[in-house]
């Protein structure tokens, strides 16, 4: 696996105007180090679990915990129906309390928070750690566990991500290499977003032989408290938290339409919709999305009059509510 690109002391323009357009994962080093929370979490978990104590406001939180079994994988059950993990509702100071309290053992069970919204638990953190690379209305998301692993996945947004304490490692595929990455069940999915049944640090390539085939264009990282990486929309990825103790903050933009649909529920609503169908009309729908959906061909709206505005066009507010309102509806049948 090669390294992922390297970038250090970038501002605004440069990441915004230079970096993202090309649409590469790409990590900048030290770019947080300057946090007062990277700063006051360095000394040890102790003092992370502080002072991430005196910011929080004492809401219960989602908390994943799995058993040493596992060894830190978060995942499915060997029926692959279900997960391999339980989950709750703890205010996060008892989390963080837990998480102290196991920092020196070695075979423990694992506890992870996930996505949680620092805007809503940890009011402060974001004005004492503002992110000079991205605008103010992105909001910071906060990640918090013990050694553990989230198997590869992908994010309809883009990501990025900084670390705070501990160590992370990461593992990126690129969008192409999908029929590789061997995808499980989409329904009962760990995390909510499809995954692949491939251990990366540890893959059994007589299960998933084409898995080679990933490996070699795989990109990987380990970033250090302070560092961030930038991974694109759609791209795969797998993490690996190296500590007794990581937190991670990580800003999600640009993944749904102007209007609000999200892209990866068209994917599941044209699975279910398409997917079944003979050949012949898989192939005549392939057509009908190429052309308006991808639009590989001409524009599709070319002969239109520019005023007209449609779902071929663009839409105004009023339309997109309208369009929005006639696919809710299509979506619900009687049983």
């Amino acid at each position: 696996m090669k390294q992922i690109a390297e970038h250090r002391r970038i501002d605004f323009d440069t990441f915004h105007n230079e970096l993202l357009p090309a649409g590469q994962p790409l990590v900048v080093r030290s770019i947080v180090k300057d946090w007062p929370a990277v700063k006051q979490c360095a000394a040890s978990p102790e003092a992370a679990c502080a002072y991430l104590s005196r910011l929080a406001i004492g809401k219960p939180v989602r908390t994943l915990a799995a058993p040493p079994e596992a060894e830190g994988r978060f995942f499915y059950n060997d029926t692959l129906t279900g997960v391999n993990f339980k989950q709750g509702q703890f205010p996060l100071r008892e989390v963080l309390k837990e998480l102290q309290s196991m920092a020196d053992v070695v075979t423990s069970h694992s506890i992870a928070v996930q996505a949680l919204s620092i805007r809503d638990e940890l009011p402060d953190f974001e004005k004492q750690n503002p992110n000079d690379l991205l605008d103010d209305d992105i909001a910071p998301s906060m990640w918090i566990s013990n050694r553990g692993k989230v198997a590869p996945h992908f994010d309809e947004d883009k990501n990025l991500a900084c670390v705070v304490t501990g160590r992370r490692e990461f593992v990126l595929f690129p969008p192409e290499q999908l029929a590789n990455l061997y995808i499980g069940p989409m329904l009962t999915t760990p995390g909510g977003m499809p995954i692949s049944l491939v251990d990366p640090w540890n893959p059994d390539l007589e299960k998933f032989p084409r898995f080679t085939d990933a490996l070699a264009t795989a990109q990987t990282t380990t970033l250090e408290p302070g560092d961030a990486i930038f991974i694109p929309s759609l791209w795969w990825h797998g993490v690996r938290s190296l500590e007794s103790f990581n937190v991670l903050v990580n800003y999600w933009w640009d993944g749904r339409s102007d209007y609000g649909v999200s892209s990866y529920d068209s994917l599941l609503h044209a699975m279910f919709s398409i997917a079944g169908l003979d050949e012949a009309q898989r192939r005549a729908w392939r057509d009908y999305f190429d052309h308006f959906v991808f639009q590989t061909g001409d524009d599709p709206a070319a002969h239109l009059p520019d005023s007209v505005e449609d779902i071929v066009t663009s839409l105004n507010p009023g339309q997109a509510r309208k369009a929005r309102m006639i696919l809710s509806q299509r979506l619900i049948w009687d049983e």
